[in-house]
């Protein structure tokens, strides 16, 4: 039992790093972009308040995803591996084409396809997981329209200032980029520590769902380490892919990402990070011109983003399955 709960903590932390690893992308990508500070700078800040992050805004969305999205009798250490696995495999193998994707979207479709594999779709709570999708498809859609919203205003007030107000913009990075590193870290490790916690339970470690200390440090810890790394495939495509990104529109796109991302932590919703932020540069850039977004990068990611919950939940499944035949 000892031997078995190590392994599945292990993978729940693997997850983790991976998941900061992948996403490392959508923090420091525009601030690199627009040459605001260098890559190794970004990096480390942004793993150092994806360190502090989980432990200033709470626990909300851990309990979301550890207690609201399966019923309890399908929340089994089998069905969890298998989410976390398939999750795992889906950001190995778009980090390696260089395609951002939602690693909320592939544990959400893992968990799904394991627990309806096990236990049928009576498994899945329907409200919860109502709750959950709605965060992860609405989110970018916010983000989206305040990107666009934020960068008309600064388009507006920006033309009673000369040229060197991008040294504000650039500067400026520093202050937004540590405040979006704080917002990813405050939604995404949360999401390892429900997980974990949810594990504990099942084990008989704890006999209520909570995330004890030791759990939020080692998914901070866990996460900031894949963020500190950085997954270079990603940052290229989330810094260069869409637009010709300079200091205003990293500015105004992180400004804009934190704000859905921060508020989506303290209520409890878990968003994918990495589709607020893409849609946020989005918007950005549409703002001042349509022309200048290069839409078909835009649609790939979109691609990508539609078959995340299929493919992980297929995933999800046929792991699970082979998991019990041990």
């Amino acid at each position: 039992m000892n031997i078995a709960l190590i392994i599945f903590v292990a993978t729940a932390l693997v997850f983790d790093f991976l998941n900061g690893f992948h996403d490392s992308a959508n923090v420091v990508a525009t601030a690199i972009a627009s040459r605001a500070m260098s890559p190794r700078k970004a990096l480390t800040i942004s793993a150092l308040t994806n360190l502090i992050g989980p432990f200033l805004l709470g626990v909300a969305v851990a309990t979301t995803i550890g207690s609201e999205v399966v019923s309890e009798e399908a929340m089994t250490v089998q069905v969890a591996i298998a989410a976390l696995v398939s999750a795992i495999i889906w950001n190995l193998i778009t980090w390696w084409f260089g395609i951002p994707s939602s690693s909320s979207h592939a544990l959400i479709g893992g968990f799904i396809g394991a627990a309806i594999l096990g236990y049928g779709i009576a498994s899945i709570n329907i409200n919860g997981l109502t709750i959950v999708l709605i965060g992860l498809f609405i989110s970018p859609v916010i983000g989206l329209i305040m990107g666009w919203f934020f960068m008309r205003i600064i388009l507006f007030v920006g033309r009673l200032f000369t040229p060197r107000v991008n040294v504000f913009f650039r500067g400026g990075q520093w202050f937004t980029v540590t405040l979006l590193g704080l917002s990813h870290g405050s939604n995404d490790a949360q999401k390892t520590m429900g997980i974990i916690a949810m594990g504990l339970l099942a084990f008989g470690v704890i006999d209520t769902f909570y995330v004890p200390t030791w759990v939020i440090f080692a998914s901070a810890s866990a996460i900031a380490l894949g963020t500190l790394l950085g997954g270079w495939r990603l940052i290229r495509t989330m810094g260069a892919g869409f637009f010709r990104i300079r200091p205003v529109h990293a500015f105004n796109s992180q400004v804009a990402s934190a704000a859905v991302i921060l508020g989506s932590s303290l209520i409890g919703a878990p968003v994918s990070t990495t589709q607020v932020i893409s849609s946020s540069i989005v918007g950005t850039g549409a703002a001042q011109r349509t022309g200048m977004v290069r839409w078909g990068v835009f649609r790939n990611i979109f691609s990508a983003w539609m078959l995340t919950i299929p493919i992980t939940g297929l995933l999800g499944a046929v792991i699970y399955w082979f998991l019990n035949l041990f």
